[in-house]
């Protein structure tokens, strides 16, 4: 099965034979088959540590605005921390410009990885507006009038044009996560805008850019202190 003209990656495979899993044992739970399943999963990739500091994001903005509708897809991924397929598919219906709020449930499926509304900050709020009276589609990331079911291509271009080494869209979302704990913005507040299934998720990725990570550790092996 191909995804975006792509075979899943393992990540993506290992995800969704993990869910029908856990449907059959929730199945096993209501006495509806005989015993519990326990599937064979690939391995999941190492996960990637690259994020972008704010030089690189400026570049990479800036590499973005000769094709205007992927500087909006960017804008987005970076504002939200949305992953590249909810910013792809998502309509303006899903946009309450009243509340400020993206609605990022851009499938009826329970189970999939997503958030119900995230809040958009004033610039992204200004350029959907300013975005919206230029757009003749349903679709926020539209292009010569249809969506666009694919921005790898011209993703992969502005990054060579930025000269930004080993940076692809989910990078966006890894990007937003760094800056939000960096910042010193509350791991569970973090937990919630990225979707995460808990606050343990969070800290288990992002917990050591938090600036006072291990400070306390730090502090307690201050042995020069007492002399």
């Amino acid at each position: 099965m191909e995804k975006n003209g792509r075979p899943p990656a393992p990540d993506t495979l290992h995800g969704e034979i993990n869910l029908i899993q856990v449907v059959l044992n929730h199945a096993y739970g209501k006495n509806l088959i005989n015993k519990p399943v326990k599937l064979k999963k690939p391995p999941r990739s190492k996960p990637r540590d690259r994020w972008l500091d704010r030089s690189e994001i400026h570049r990479l903005l800036n590499a973005c605005e000769q094709t205007p509708h992927l500087h909006v897809a960017v804008v987005m991924m970076l504002s939200t921390a949305g992953r590249v397929t909810a910013i792809s598919e998502a309509r303006w219906d899903h946009v309450d410009f009243d509340q400020r709020t993206l609605n990022l449930r851009t499938s009826e499926n329970p189970h999939s990885k997503q958030r119900a509304f995230v809040p958009l900050n004033d610039r992204i709020y200004n350029l959907l507006l300013d975005w919206r009276s230029q757009c003749d589609t349903d679709w926020i990331v539209e292009y010569k009038g249809g969506p666009v079911k694919n921005i790898y291509k011209s993703f992969r271009q502005a990054a060579e044009r930025a000269k930004l080494d080993d940076t692809h869209p989910h990078v966006l979302r890894h990007t937003a996560a760094v800056h939000m704990v960096a910042s010193g913005c509350d791991m569970a507040r973090v937990s919630q805008y990225l979707g995460h299934s808990s606050v343990s998720v969070t800290e288990r990725i992002y917990a050591r850019f938090a600036p006072q990570h291990l400070r306390r550790e730090a502090e307690s092996v201050d042995f020069l202190k007492d002399k």
